[in-house]
Order: C-alpha cells, then structure tokens, then sequence
C-alpha cells in the first residue's frame, strides 16, 4: 500500500506544481528549496509532507482530488500512512 501511497503522493506533487503560487507555498511551508524537495522525492516523510500539505487546504485538497479522480479521504489517508499513523 505505501508504493501506492507513494504514487499518489508523487501525482499531487505534479498537481501542486501546476500552479506557481500553490508550488511557493509548497516550498515555504516545508522549507524546501526547490534541489531539496527533488532530492528528497523518494524519502516518506516529503512525501507525507505533500499530501499533508493537501490535507491542510481543503479548497486544494478538494481540487487535486477532482484531478487526480481519488475521494479527498483517499489523500488524507495516504497521508497518514506515509506519517506512520494508522489509516
């Protein structure tokens, strides 16, 4: 399930950097610069971070659900997979 987490977390990712203003405050609430987050892809707490990142927006949780044709709970709860939390 966590390589399905995984690539989940890694389209989302695709989504948030369609958008520029969206992708900066990717950045600014990780604190990622942009080397960083790519370097980082294959480690689960970045990619925990992404969908977190999601999962703090609703309005963007609800949009890249749509895009990506999963439930909003589908991401939340790859999320809390990725974190280590039961789902």
């Amino acid at each position: 399930m966590l390589e399905d987490d995984a690539a989940l977390a890694l389209h989302a990712l695709g989504w948030i950097l369609s958008d520029e203003p969206r992708a900066g405050r990717l950045l600014a609430l990780t604190g990622l610069a942009p080397g960083e987050l790519r370097a980082s892809l294959g480690e689960r707490a970045t990619l925990a971070a992404i969908l977190s990142f999601l999962t703090a927006h609703e309005n963007d949780l609800v949009a890249c659900a749509d895009a990506l044709q999963v439930p909003p709970a589908g991401l939340a709860a790859a999320a809390l997979r990725l974190e280590g939390s039961p789902a």
